[in-house]
């Protein structure tokens, strides 16, 4: 047969080729067929490879440490008693006119309207915002995952009911939501926040649980284990659950940083800790809208700790998810 014209090549070229590169290498027939064994790459150990050279998954990870270690070692860290008024500060604001002390020696970051240290607060204040976002989000991962899970496991009007409750749920913001359960506590606290950020999110879960259940019921390992007799509690709990709950778990990561805003947001209307000896960045940011024409400061700094940790555990979770998404692998 001629050769092409363009550039000489022949049909059967490269698959000559090959065979003449098997035969010099020594193969024999019975290595046809045969693959080379490498050991399976688990889908938690592909993912990590890929988030440890991603930028914003460290950037994100970065702030998420730091913020939990400062929560953590808060009274160690904080220079002052975050309760107790400084006596100098306190001396100085009956000197002067200014009723909230600005930046000097010891204090870089001045003091509140009764004399207390405001960078001691705002760390001190880290810890309450922590246990918030974390204690709402895991009752709420939790009711997520029982109503899921009945939603998903048994199908008929079970899940009718269910889905019925959580579309309801849905149907109203979830800040306004979290805001109406808050107010129908006799008295606000900080686990009125919890469980009305809790139930806020709930439905959230429940639905994405629920989702990937149903896709899971119709795969084939389940369908071999329904025919081989297994019981349906064996099928939800080993083989339909553990492989429909990846995609809750990396929306918990987001849930930690709308949990943390919505937070604030309820102790800055009032619904949180009344107490001030326990302070939060919420209820900081509350007290510091009476001076907020003169004193900006007083706002600034614990919204900007909102906002950073929040950021944060976003590009984290946005991060997670696009690892753990085979659509959105690279």
């Amino acid at each position: 047969m001629s050769e092409s014209p363009k550039h000489g090549w022949r049909p059967g070229a490269a698959k000559k080729e090959h065979i003449d590169a098997l035969a010099a290498s020594g193969a024999t027939v019975s290595d046809a067929g045969n693959v080379d064994e490498k050991p399976g790459v688990s889908l938690i150990a592909s993912a990590w490879k890929r988030l440890r050279r991603d930028r914003i998954f460290l950037i994100g990870l970065t702030i998420t440490i730091i913020f939990v270690l400062v929560a953590i070692f808060a009274p160690l860290i904080a220079p002052h008693d975050p309760t107790k008024p400084i006596p100098e500060l306190i001396a100085k604001v009956r000197r002067q006119t200014n009723p909230i002390p600005g930046p000097e020696p010891g204090f870089p970051l001045g003091a509140d309207d009764r004399g207390r240290d405001l960078l001691s607060r705002l760390i001190v204040g880290s810890r309450q915002t922590l246990i918030v976002c974390v204690f709402a989000t895991i009752f709420s991962l939790l009711g997520g995952l029982i109503l899921g899970t009945l939603a998903g496991a048994l199908g008929g009007w079970v899940d009718s009911l269910v889905m019925r409750v959580v579309d309801i749920l849905l149907s109203i913001p979830s800040l306004l939501l979290a805001f109406s359960v808050a107010a129908m506590a006799a008295r606000p606290s900080q686990w009125t926040v919890i469980i009305a950020i809790s139930i806020a999110y709930l439905p959230v879960f429940a639905r994405l649980l629920r989702g990937s259940m149903l896709a899971q019921r119709h795969s084939d390992h389940v369908l071999a284990a329904r025919a081989l007799g297994v019981k349906r509690g064996a099928i939800v709990f080993r083989h339909m659950l553990p492989n429909s709950v990846g995609p809750v778990i990396v929306q918990a990561t987001l849930v930690l940083a709308t949990a943390v805003i919505d937070a604030a947001a309820l102790s800055f209307l009032g619904l949180g800790n009344p107490d001030d000896r326990q302070p939060e960045w919420g209820q900081m940011l509350g007290k510091a809208q009476e001076y907020l024409a003169d004193y900006p400061h007083m706002a600034f700094y614990p919204a900007a700790c909102i906002i950073v940790v929040a950021f944060g555990f976003t590009l984290m979770g946005e991060s997670l998810r696009e690892a753990l998404d085979p659509k959105s692998r690279r």
